[in-house]
């Protein structure tokens, strides 16, 4: 008979608790989320969950990071097909969609609005889901720069931030539609003021 692997059913309990606390969401509110509901849906101690998270905020990080890790760990990559205007359409088009899934969108806010309010988790949160990300980005526009797609002298961080923060920014207030004819225009926009 062979022994249990306490690996393996540590990790089994990790991921138990990341989909818990996603499932829970969809249930109720944030704020009626709570260590001893989710600990209970996972099937493990309370206990077992405070040894590995400091909050709930924390266990939803990482439940986001379970969502975004692909198959082979590997970091982000944005499409890069020589064609940057389709890649950003195309990159904007799938960040919409996500912000306007119904499944994502509660645990997405929650998320947003403990960052606004925990140093501690938004340094987590920057180090390690949105860094890696915002480095995609730079990677993408740095290749259309070397291409001479965009200006030799652009700020890459304020393009980032020129391109993809109305999209967040809109979503974050409610301020209109995000939908696929609002991505063409910005992305139009955007790219009219960055080329050489």
């Amino acid at each position: 008979m062979t022994k249990p692997d306490p690996a393996r059913r540590s990790e089994t309990s990790r991921r138990a608790v990341l989909t818990a606390a996603f499932d829970l969401l969809q249930e109720m509110p944030y704020p009626q989320l709570s260590i001893e509901r989710i600990a209970a849906r996972a099937g493990v101690g309370k206990q077992t969950i405070y040894r590995w998270w400091p909050s709930k905020a924390a266990v939803l990080l990482d439940a986001f990071l379970l969502l975004s890790e692909s198959a082979e760990g590997a970091p982000p990559e944005l499409p890069d097909t020589g064609d940057l205007d389709a890649d950003l359409r195309l990159v904007l088009r799938a960040t919409v969609a996500e912000l306007n899934d119904p499944r994502l969108e509660q645990p997405m806010r929650a998320l947003a609005t403990e960052v606004a309010h925990d140093a501690a988790l938004a340094d987590a949160y920057h180090e390690r889901l949105d860094g890696p990300l915002k480095e995609a980005k730079r990677q993408r526009l740095r290749s259309a720069q070397d291409a001479g797609q965009l200006a030799e002298h652009l700020d890459l961080d304020l393009a980032v931030d020129l391109i993809w923060g109305p999209v967040l920014n809109r979503w974050l207030q409610r301020s209109g539609p995000l939908t696929d004819e609002y991505v063409d225009r910005l992305v139009a926009t955007a790219l009219g003021g960055m080329r050489p």
